[in-house]
């Protein structure tokens, strides 16, 4: 019974840590006819392999912020404005994230090796 207890107290102190140390990746679409996604205020362009939070700001009912790659397709709605925040798994290869609407210039890619 003490074991189980330990095991519960164990866990309960490794998950929330692991959560805390996850990396957040802040992308932006909008107010103008701007996208990004950046880390530590930098543009992001290489990444390792690894579990990422993504807190998407969709700062115009104009846009969306719509995320693919390997096993991921993700995206805001085109219509609505506010904060979506979404836990990944990236694996190996290039993603790209776009504005639907305005795919042809709003965009950017990052690659994860």
């Amino acid at each position: 019974m003490k074991l189980v207890a330990l095991a519960v107290l164990i866990a309960a102190l490794v998950v929330p840590a692991a959560l805390a140390g996850t990396p957040t990746l802040n992308g932006t679409d909008g107010p103008g006819f701007t996208i990004t996604l950046k880390q530590g205020g930098k543009k992001v362009s290489t990444l390792e392999p690894g579990t990422y939070v993504f807190k998407i700001a969709d700062k115009s009912s104009a846009h969306n912020f719509h995320l693919t790659g390997p096993g991921v397709n993700k995206k805001t709605s085109v219509g609505g404005k506010g904060t979506k925040t979404w836990t990944l798994t990236l694996k190996k290869g290039t993603y790209k994230y776009v504005c639907d609407p305005h795919a042809s210039f709003m965009k950017g890619s990052f690659k994860v090796s």
